[in-house]
């Protein structure tokens, strides 16, 4: 009767289980990504939903915001202490892929400061108006998911997307 296993079968087992393992953890990574990125877009269209609840009780105006700050102690004029009454909770503003910015800042995301304090609805940057999915509201202030997914954007039309859609219609 045999008791145990031999050193071969040990090895034999012991690559398997390596090999298995080399596979797997990359695919694991990929879906840990795939996760955040999902999330940090639920996110930003949560970040939406308070800036219209921000301009419902402001006449329709966006937020006078600054783009960002540099640390926490900054001025009170930047989006995670604007609208942190409409989300009630400051992990609202931390993308899950972001390591360094939200502890910093208190944001992992900038406000489009170039259409602070316009009314909403008649939204004009570069040529694009309120109706173009293209112009950005809300943006990662890195590109927390990989260099080659890029950025996450909240657009003036509420959509949330990774790709930047700059085309411009003239008049």
């Amino acid at each position: 009767m045999k008791r145990g296993w031999t050193l071969t079968e040990l090895l034999i087992v012991i690559v398997i289980i390596g090999a298995l393992a080399g596979i797997g953890f990359p695919v694991i990574g990929k879906f840990k990504k795939t996760a955040q990125r999902a999330t940090c877009l639920n996110a930003l269209r949560g970040m939406g939903t308070a800036v219209e609840a921000y301009t419902s009780d402001h006449q329709g105006f966006l937020p006078n915001l600054k783009m960002g700050r540099s640390s926490k102690t900054g001025g009170d004029d930047v989006l995670e202490v604007e609208l942190l009454d409409y989300v009630e909770d400051p992990m609202a503003f931390k993308c899950p892929a972001d390591d360094e910015e939200f502890d910093k800042t208190g944001s992992s995301y900038h406000w489009n400061s170039l259409i602070s304090g316009m009314p909403q609805s008649r939204v004009t940057i570069f040529g694009m108006e309120s109706e173009s999915d293209g112009i950005p509201l809300i943006a990662d202030k890195e590109a927390f998911h990989g260099e080659e997914e890029g950025t996450n954007f909240l657009f003036i039309d509420m959509s949330a997307s990774k790709r930047l859609n700059l085309d411009v219609k003239s008049r």
